[in-house]
């Protein structure tokens, strides 16, 4: 029998049905609490599933929402604003993933990876939810993040009780959640071990390894061996660590086992399997965190049925507890859950806010307006150009920096181009790309590139990124156009030293316009700040994986070598001078 109990959010009083069991398919029993009005009568439930443990989601109930940089941020506070949910007459269902928390099983990898399959257990959760008393059949979901990925997985096994989904901020394609380009990244490492602002996930021993479990020890100490070799990985302590005792954080050990793409990302990859999913889905996300909002798009146009798109503003955390975005999701299940027409189908399916005009473009595709992808090349004196540069090598010498390892120095050199102010407001909204052409003394490096919008006052906001392990810099011909490159990530070539190489980088999509005396910067390193004013809004694990040797770089930006960018430029306006 299930602990009932009420408490109080302001006046308001909640029902709280607390560690229900809730049978899988297998025998295994997960845990979920139940929150809703204190009345008898069947509700619309939304389902919100992860590891990160349903009493840590409680704290929605006392604790005001926290944005980025607040100390108290907890990045794993995302099942939503528990108190609102009640009050639009929903049942909150919340629960801990197989093997975690107080549910029971052994959950086997990461969330792509081995075990029985998380969206199975979704699927039975929801279908259990259905069928309860204090719920009317209708079952949608909500979270943020994780969250948002369990919704995708759980909606690509169709329980027939799932209605709609609207997912905000999730992580899609796997590889990319953790190799930008090829360059780990380490928030990953923060959800799952706790680190930087992250509780990180409610598992004990119940988590095991993939890797140690389908290969021989001989072959994961030899895969191990590989990794170390790594300059980057062996300058890194936790890397080290993790390689020498997996059991410390048994997922994360197989994520940095397996930096190449393939099948072991794809099986579960929701971008593939989105394509099995029917029902209404409502996608959010903001700015600023561009591989997120590129998952998004992918996700969007690979779904078949009834789905939105909506792209905010920066900045590009949430708060936590996630309380944003909530009245729009209740809009979105008052229609699909509770069939009241409220005119939220009858807005064009992709809605972009623009930054710098602060306009919201709409429109039925991504992207949104036409746009013309338009060369903006690296000069001498840092300038960026319209027009090519018309001297050869002998004569454009190229641009250069060292870097030291961080090991030995906490200076991040960079290398930044700037247009000159632009006349009048021009728009840029899609994806783009920087073609570089680089010559280094190493077999690797790292090619990280951000473009700014600069005020005349000295203010910048970040605009878009782009991440490229030199490595990986192969291209899939067949599937990069222009402005829109596309590595496979699948093998690691490494770079003859002295050979001048283009490294085509794909820049994440995004929305801005830059209004009259504005300039457009663009910075080139091999690692990242250690503190600017984006990297302040971002959790302290929110960085990638640095360089572990020195890199003499020299950029070559001359008639032979048009190292450039190539950016969407809307119809509607004229390039930068």
């Amino acid at each position: 029998m299930a602990d009932i109990r009420q408490v109080q959010a302001g006046t308001q009083t909640i029902s709280v049905r607390k560690d229900l069991r809730v049978p899988m398919r297998d025998g295994v029993t997960l845990a979920a609490d139940v929150y809703s009005g204190v009345g008898d009568e069947p509700r619309p439930a939304l389902v919100a599933l992860s590891p990160y443990g349903k009493e840590l989601q409680a704290l929605a109930l006392t604790m005001p929402p926290q944005r980025r940089p607040s100390p108290m941020w907890d990045g794993c506070i995302e099942a939503g604003d528990i108190a609102r949910v009640v009050a639009e007459d929903y049942a909150h269902v919340i629960g801990d993933l197989r093997g975690s928390g107080a549910s029971e099983g052994e959950h086997v990898g990461n969330y792509n990876a081995g075990g029985v399959s998380l969206g199975q257990d979704a699927y039975d959760l929801i279908e259990w939810v259905a069928e309860q008393p204090w719920c009317d059949g209708n079952v949608g979901m909500i979270g943020i993040s994780y969250f948002g990925s369990m919704q995708v997985l759980a909606a690509a096994e169709r329980p027939p009780h799932l209605k709609a989904i609207f997912v905000s901020g999730g992580h899609f394609d796997f590889y990319e959640t953790t190799y930008h380009g090829g360059v780990m990244w380490f928030m990953p490492r923060a959800a799952r071990e706790g680190r930087g602002g992250d509780s990180g996930w409610a598992f004990t021993d119940r988590i095991t390894s993939r890797m140690l479990e389908t290969y021989s020890p001989e072959e994961v100490a030899k895969r191990v061996a590989e990794r170390l070799q790594d300059p980057d990985v062996a300058a890194w302590p936790n890397l080290v660590h993790l390689l020498h005792y997996p059991e410390h954080h048994e997922a994360w050990f197989d994520i940095v086992l397996n930096e190449l793409d393939g099948d072991w990302y794809e099986e579960r990859n929701p971008i593939n399997l989105a394509q099995d999913i029917d029902i209404p889905v409502y996608l959010q996300i903001d700015q600023g965190r561009g591989w997120t909002v590129d998952g998004h798009i992918e996700l969007f146009e690979t779904l078949k049925g009834p789905k939105k798109l909506v792209i905010g503003s920066y900045p590009p955390m949430q708060s936590r507890p996630w309380v944003e975005e909530h009245d729009e999701m209740f809009r979105w299940y008052e229609y699909w859950l509770k069939g009241v027409d409220n005119g939220i189908m009858d807005k064009p399916a992709v809605n972009v806010f623009v930054e710098g005009s602060r306009e919201v473009v709409t429109a039925a595709q991504w992207p949104p307006r036409d746009v013309e992808y338009r060369p903006l090349y690296l000069r001498p004196r840092g300038r960026l150009s319209g027009g090519p540069e018309l001297m050869g090598p002998e004569h454009a010498a190229p641009d250069g920096w060292y870097q030291a390892p961080l090991t030995v120095t906490d200076e991040v050199q960079i290398l930044s181009w700037s247009t000159a102010p632009f006349e009048e407001p021009t728009e840029l909204i899609g994806a783009g790309a920087a073609h570089l052409f680089i010559e280094i003394d190493q077999p690797d490096t790292n090619v990280i590139v951000r473009l700014w919008d600069v005020a005349p006052n000295g203010r910048r906001q970040l605009i878009t990124t782009g991440y490229l392990k030199a490595s990986h810099r192969e291209l899939d011909e067949e599937r990069t156009t222009e402005g829109n490159p596309y590595h496979p990530h699948t093998r690691a070539v490494p770079v003859e030293p002295g050979a001048i190489e283009e490294y085509v980088v794909r820049l994440y999509p995004f929305a801005a316009t830059f209004l009259p005396g504005h300039r457009l910067v663009t910075e080139l390193s091999n690692d990242e700040p250690l503190a600017d004013e984006h990297n302040s809004l971002l959790p302290p694990d929110a960085f990638h994986l640095p360089v572990g040797r020195p890199v003499t770089h020299k950029v070559y930006r001359d008639a032979r070598h048009p190292s450039r960018l190539v950016l969407p430029f809307t119809t509607r306006v004229a390039a930068a001078r």
